[in-house]
């Protein structure tokens, strides 16, 4: 984390169309992997669901030049479900890139998703997360980058407004119960995403035009989205032109 402390500001970036998005997203994807690798030999990231993200795991599959040997994944949350399940977040991205690179079976940390309890699922995973970094009692995990979307409600990971769970401030991984879907979440909490060096949100699509505007410029919304902000870090906005149709011109640049 910098000296400053300073939560970051949004760096908003307009491409025209999903392809263009998921290729900009791609090239700071190589961009931030390549800087990790140079600094520390590894470079550390959390995946999200969705279809926004499984375009860019498809181009990313394309791309030799990344040292996905030195890439370790894990994932910002998933759904209650074996990992078999078409719901999975995993089986999404295990289809999409991680099946189609060279990446050492060791470097992937999927959530353990198919324990019957939730929340020990959650536990376990976030003692992954403290033995993985090494991290002293109170400490949160530094992401090299964190991927998210945001859903029309304004929910991040599986932050879901009006939820006790957006309070949690000491835990790393919890699995909140969400009415919308009437099942539990496994999901990373606030501080786990606002300790990354960088996280970067991908908005696709005309569907996410009114809640796109709403997270990036109203100023009396509570939204989970709203709530991240790398403190001393990066917060990168990927939005594609049906999706940025409600931006004010200040908003884009």
């Amino acid at each position: 984390m910098s000296e400053s402390g300073v939560p970051s500001k949004p760096e908003i970036r307009v491409l025209n169309t999903s392809a263009g998005l998921f290729a900009a997203a791609a090239e700071e994807f190589a961009t931030l992997a390549s800087a990790a690798v140079d600094r520390r030999g590894r470079f550390c990231v959390a995946l999200s669901g969705g279809s926004t993200p499984k375009g860019l795991y498809s181009l990313l599959a394309t791309m030799p030049s990344i040292s996905w040997d030195k890439v370790c994944f894990f994932w910002g949350d998933e759904r209650h479900v074996p990992p078999d399940s078409p719901e999975s977040n995993y089986r999404m991205a295990n289809e999409a890139l991680l099946s189609k690179i060279q990446v050492p079976a060791q470097n992937v940390y999927r959530i353990p998703s198919e324990e019957k309890d939730a929340d020990a699922a959650a536990r376990s995973y976030e003692q992954t997360l403290r033995t993985f970094f090494h991290l002293p009692a109170g400490e949160f995990p530094r992401f090299d980058l964190i991927i998210l979307g945001t859903g029309p409600e304004g929910h991040t990971a599986s932050l879901f407004p009006d939820s006790s769970a957006l309070e949690e401030n000491a835990r790393l991984v919890i699995a909140p119960w969400v009415n919308k879907f009437q099942s539990y979440r496994i999901t990373f909490t606030l501080p786990v995403l606002n300790h990354a060096a960088c996280v970067m949100f991908l908005a696709s699509g005309a569907d996410k035009a009114a809640i796109v505007r709403e997270v990036l410029e109203s100023g009396n919304s509570n939204l989970p989205a709203q709530k991240v902000h790398p403190i001393g870090g990066r917060l990168i906005w990927m939005i594609d032109g049906p999706a940025a149709t409600e931006l004010s011109q200040s908003a884009t640049g």
